[in-house]
């Protein structure tokens, strides 16, 4: 049985989320995220101004008289969230964690595929697979969603971003939205997520804080490494350690927004602290002019 005070937890969750639902959508989902493609419907004579290409020569053939096939876009998506649960998720400075924005983030996509009738599945990771849900659609299989990435604790600490996408290839085998939503603190995944990128639609959310990009001048500090447990002495009243803080992240951010665009994949950057339905909001509303 489900204790009391966690099915409270996850309803509140599914409210708050569904109303971030309600205020971001309206209508952008399906424009901005296309269907599986397009299927077979009937057939019919030909018409002056129908594309010859769609011809069907078998019917054609039979009956004397040119005859087209007609499809229809079939638009029910299959919605997949890749979601990290490694050490650095634990962080954060302003408000909430990296965690509680990665779950809040997770519920509003799984909460709008729910809502537009589609399947929505997840993947939860760290260095191994925690957690592997298959896409199913409805509002119980929501709620179990939420659950899942309110309460799962994650046996690994380290990321692996590669293992998770060659999960993701070996359990789908049909085009997916795929929502990728890390810090992505990792390396060596980038020909992974290439192979990825020819099956699937991938949608990189980002996710950051504040103090990850800039070290306050607070004296002696002795900092942990989430993921690797390792312990360093930090003078942050030094401006040259600072600055070299400042860089490094700087230097990784860039390089991981390269990869991106060589990939020809558009990251969605979230901050913790911060509001999640503008961002989304925004995201939608770019891909729906695009598209």
């Amino acid at each position: 049985m489900i204790p009391r005070e966690v099915i409270q937890k996850i309803r509140r969750v599914q409210i708050r989320t569904s109303h971030k639902v309600d205020e971001m959508l309206a209508g952008t989902w399906h424009s901005a995220f296309k269907g599986r493609g397009i299927e077979f419907e009937e057939v019919r004579p030909y018409q002056v101004g129908d594309d010859v290409r769609t011809i069907d020569w078998n019917v054609t053939a039979r009956s004397g008289e040119p005859y087209v096939k007609l499809f229809r876009e079939e638009r029910e998506l299959s919605v997949m969230l890749l979601i990290d649960l490694s050490g650095s998720q634990s962080f954060g400075t302003n408000q909430q964690t990296k965690r509680e924005v990665v779950t809040e983030v997770g519920a509003t996509l799984a909460m709008s595929a729910i809502k537009n009738n589609d399947k929505v599945g997840l993947t939860l990771f760290t260095d191994h697979i925690e957690k592997s849900v298959p896409a199913r659609k409805g509002s119980r299989h929501v709620l179990r969603l939420i659950r899942e990435m309110l309460y799962c604790e994650p046996m690994g600490t380290g990321t692996d971003i590669r293992q998770a996408l060659e999960h993701l290839n070996r359990i789908s085998n049909r085009k997916c939205v795929l929502f990728l939503i890390s810090d992505f603190q990792d390396e060596n995944y980038e020909s992974t997520l290439k192979v990825a990128r020819r099956q699937h639609d991938i949608v990189p959310v980002v996710i950051s804080d504040q103090r990850e990009s800039t070290m306050p001048n607070v004296g002696l500090i002795r900092l942990q490494d989430a993921e690797s447990g390792e312990i360093i002495t930090l003078d942050t009243a030094s401006r040259s350690n600072r600055e070299a803080y400042a860089r490094l992240y700087r230097e990784r951010s860039e390089a991981r927004d390269a990869m991106f665009r060589r990939l020809r994949l558009e990251p969605l950057h979230i901050e913790t602290g911060g509001d999640i339905v503008e961002p989304l909001r925004r995201y939608f509303h770019k891909r729906e002019s695009r598209t």
